[in-house]
């Protein structure tokens, strides 16, 4: 029989029910599915942070992965509910840019709304659709049903995203960065790929009016409580304070602006 993984990235937290009548439901469509719990702490209806979060997890798994995604602000309105097919692995949301980072980097190969009711746990609660439309959805399609099964196909150039922050490049060679995620630590991950540095140790960074140095390989490289940039585990420049919180010592939040400046003579 079919075992493919799901992954499940909620904002239902853990102190409530939630998270274990959704996977009761998918337990009892794909019993030999392994239900993977990746975040079920995303801030609540924060879709962006949700997003992010999907985009760190889900290259790592293979191919025939069901990724599920349930943050829903707009649960129970006219928002869609899908399900979007690409090389990279299959993820069931709700329509409302929560699978922005994924529709940027992959190919949409096939897309449906999940309009099947016969795909859904019944009775539907209005409220509650991560257990009786999205996650009935990923469980089938980890027991072997294909997207066109479950409802109408949609074209995936027509999916809401919101626009992926995208770090700004100037004649001069500095770079505009710009603060795309924070994680518990409060370190504050920037949309600047290590990539585009090439030789990162020949760059300067600056927050606000602070110069914090060049770019670090390890937090031990600064002493405890200083600030320093980092390529963290993602793959794009961060910016920390060794055993503290960047976002709150420098008073960083989502959107604020970090300059990259190459060093003289680079």
């Amino acid at each position: 029989m079919p075992r493919s993984a799901i992954t499940l990235i909620t904002d239902f937290g853990l102190a409530d029910g939630h998270v274990g009548a959704m996977k009761g439901v998918m337990r009892a469509i794909a019993p030999y599915a392994e239900l993977v719990d990746v975040s079920h702490h995303i801030p609540p209806q924060d879709i962006r942070h949700g997003a992010f979060v999907l985009l760190t997890s889900y290259p790592f798994w293979s191919p025939d992965t069901v990724h599920l995604v349930v943050v829903d602000p707009g649960v129970g309105t006219e928002r869609r509910a899908v399900a979007v097919q690409t090389v990279q692995g299959t993820f069931v949301a709700p329509d409302n840019g929560v699978l922005s980072h994924v529709l940027a980097n992959e190919v949409v190969t096939t897309a449906v709304a999940l309009t099947d009711p016969q795909y859904w746990h019944h009775p539907v609660s209005p409220v509650f659709h991560g257990r009786d439309i999205f996650g009935p959805a990923a469980a089938h399609l980890a027991s072997g049903a294909v997207l066109s099964d479950l409802g109408a196909p949609l074209d995936g150039s027509d999916l809401v995203t919101f626009s992926v922050p995208v770090p700004q490049y100037h004649s001069d060679g500095h770079i505009t960065a710009h603060v795309q995620h924070i994680d518990r630590f409060g370190n504050c991950t920037t949309d600047v790929p290590g990539d585009a540095l090439q030789a990162s140790a020949a760059w300067q960074v600056q927050v606000r009016a602070q110069a914090i140095g060049g770019i670090r390989r390890t937090f031990a490289e600064v002493p405890a409580g200083s600030p320093l940039a980092f390529l963290d585990s993602t793959g794009f420049v961060a910016i920390a304070v060794r055993n503290g919180s960047a976002a709150q010592q420098m008073g960083l939040d989502i959107g604020d602006r970090i300059a990259l400046w190459p060093s003289p003579g680079r």
